[in-house]
């Protein structure tokens, strides 16, 4: 490697170590450093420790782009059940409407009937009958009238009352859809912002370098995943899959090598939630579609009581989520850059295990 790109490498180092809370991961290395002199000294050489904080970075990028993505995920979510229940208020709109429309006819013409007895209301013709027995048949008459007339005008003004309700939901749910759509877009710049973060930051990386980061990778989940199995937290792990659990497993392992893309859902590419929500719903157990979701919604389990196809979810704001397919095992999409594979499931912070069929 050159002087000049370890000068560069270096210089990008110095910025991970005072950009260590993130604030503007965004832009935190938009540009490199000062070109350094072809006169370098060797002590500028990348070494592993340089290499450990460009992977912890990568780390806090990435995780931070999935946090992004659940919002996303949830906001998209949201925009779609709302666009429904327009469409069935749309529908209630409608309906009311003819029902409206049809209950001023029947009033109109129950005038006409009125106009043609000379604007005599039924009771005053009552009064002015002579036939004992033509009185006794006309006063049911009188009284059924009476009734259907009240039954036609509470029913009008019912039927007025509601279509006045639905356009004021239809209209409450415009203005909650625009709003959902609004944070589906900032939270769509955000994801994106991340990932570009972590991008610019790994193409500084010679091939070299690359591969370094990659064994530091795969060493620090080697090192959390013996951790976790030293504990002993698996020594009464025994559960058998449930049948909608084997199928739900055996869809996400067909799944493996296909690539991470946030946002989707199948059946070429996916991202973590995704790749269990759509397990889940082949088993026909539809389930939430964001992580943080599903630990909220769904049963929570201890650890020791886990079996094949419960979901573990992980960080302490439940960003990301796998399922757990037994022997201290996972399978999950990880992030962007990846694909879906098969992992130990103590090589991230475990928060919980949830059951989506419990």
């Amino acid at each position: 490697m050159g002087t000049g790109k370890r000068g560069l490498i270096a210089t990008a180092v110095t910025v991970i170590g005072a950009a260590a809370v993130l604030a503007a991961p965004a832009t935190a290395f938009a540009a490199p450093g000062p070109t350094p002199s072809p006169t370098a000294s060797p002590s500028t050489a990348v070494t592993n420790k340089d290499i450990e904080a460009v992977r912890r970075q990568l780390d806090a990028l990435y995780h931070d782009a999935a946090v992004a993505t659940d919002a996303y995920n949830a906001a998209e979510e949201k925009a779609e059940q709302q666009s429904a229940q327009i469409v069935a208020l749309a529908q209630k709109i409608v309906k009311a409407q003819e029902k409206l429309a049809e209950l001023k006819a029947r009033a109109g013409a129950a005038a006409a009937a009125q106009y043609r007895t000379n604007g005599l209301p039924d009771e005053a013709e009552l009064m002015l009958s002579d036939d004992p027995q033509q009185f006794l048949d006309a006063t049911g008459r009188v009284l059924q009238g009476q009734r259907a007339t009240k039954a036609l005008i509470a029913e009008l003004t019912r039927t007025q009352q509601d279509l006045k309700q639905y356009a004021d939901d239809a209209s409450a749910q415009w203005t909650r859809l625009e709003a959902n759509r609004k944070a589906k877009a900032a939270a769509k710049k955000k994801v994106e912002r991340q990932i570009a973060a972590a991008e610019r930051l790994e193409s500084r990386l010679e091939a070299e370098e690359k591969e370094r980061l990659a064994e530091l990778e795969e060493q620090a989940a080697h090192r959390a995943q013996t951790a976790w199995l030293d504990s002993g937290v698996l020594k009464d792990v025994s559960g058998k899959a449930s049948e909608a659990g084997k199928t739900a497993v055996a869809y996400a392992t067909t799944q493996v090598g296909k690539p991470y893309e946030w946002g989707a859902e199948g059946p070429d590419s996916y991202d973590c939630s995704g790749l269990t929500s759509q397990a889940w719903a082949s088993a026909g157990k539809p389930i939430p579609r964001t992580s943080q979701e599903q630990w909220k919604r769904l049963e929570h389990v201890d650890i020791k009581d886990m079996r094949p196809g419960d979901l573990v979810i992980y960080f302490d704001d439940a960003s990301h989520v796998a399922m757990y397919l037994g022997d201290g095992a996972i399978v999950h999409a990880p992030r962007p850059g990846r694909t879906v594979t098969i992992a130990g499931a103590g090589s991230m912070p475990i928060l919980g295990v949830v059951r989506p069929d419990a």
